[in-house]
């Protein structure tokens, strides 16, 4: 697993979101607190040692906005988790320090890659991931295959990074344009995806042409391992 085990902080008023949430986190091996208005929120981070904080936009006392100020101010990451999808909500939240917005309804897996993310970037996660053969240093964004350093380019390495955060999980080609879409701010085109794909199985690969890293799923997408 990419993410050490850390705390998150999931501020949700609707107990049966709040549950689920706090059940997928746990199955992941997160620690959880919950928080379901504003004011307990913001005494929650200024308290307890937080690692991420999934923040809903309209609480019953007053805004997530609110909530992503202080985390900010205590240092932890936020991902906003909110069923307002509206361009003002997204782009206010983004400027208000905000690592991601994720709008609900929500893919369990995608959330979870998203939260992998954001702690990776913000150096709450792993140092080093172990990959069968492969080995990857985030601090210093190098990467080894049995001992033997491999030049990646910087999407390449995304798309590296895409995958051992949804290890063993089904990607489609359409989440993957997305994903590296979002972390790269580059036009990626469904070729160009196919391309860069075989390239990083070219340098990750014993071999490509039997691939046992990053392999297809027929009528599906991909997947990393088993």
């Amino acid at each position: 697993m990419v993410s050490r085990v850390g705390t998150i902080l999931v501020v949700e008023d609707d107990p049966g979101i709040a549950r689920n949430l706090s059940l997928l986190l746990a199955g992941e091996g997160y620690a959880v607190e919950a928080a379901d208005r504003q004011r307990t929120a913001i005494v929650a981070l200024q308290e307890r040692d937080c690692d991420l904080a999934l923040v809903d936009l309209a609480l019953p006392d007053g805004s997530g906005y609110a909530v992503c100020t202080a985390a900010k101010q205590a240092g932890v990451p936020v991902i906003f988790l909110t069923a307002s999808a509206d361009e003002l909500s997204v782009v206010t939240g983004l400027e208000l320090g905000a690592e991601d917005y994720v709008v609900k309804p929500f893919r369990p897996l995608e959330l979870l890659s998203r939260i992998k993310a954001v702690l990776r970037r913000s150096g709450r996660a792993d140092a080093v991931v172990q990959i069968g053969p492969l080995r990857i240093d985030l601090v210093r964004g190098v990467v080894h295959r049995s001992g033997v350093e491999v030049f990646l380019t910087a999407m390449e390495y995304k798309l590296l990074l895409v995958f051992a955060d949804n290890r063993g999980a089904v990607l489609t080609r359409e989440r993957l344009l997305r994903e590296i879409w979002d972390s790269g701010g580059e036009y990626i085109t469904d070729n160009t995806l196919t391309v860069y794909i075989k390239r990083l199985r070219d340098k990750v690969e014993d071999d490509p042409q039997d691939p046992q890293i990053i392999k297809t799923v027929r009528g599906l997408g991909y997947r990393l391992g088993e």
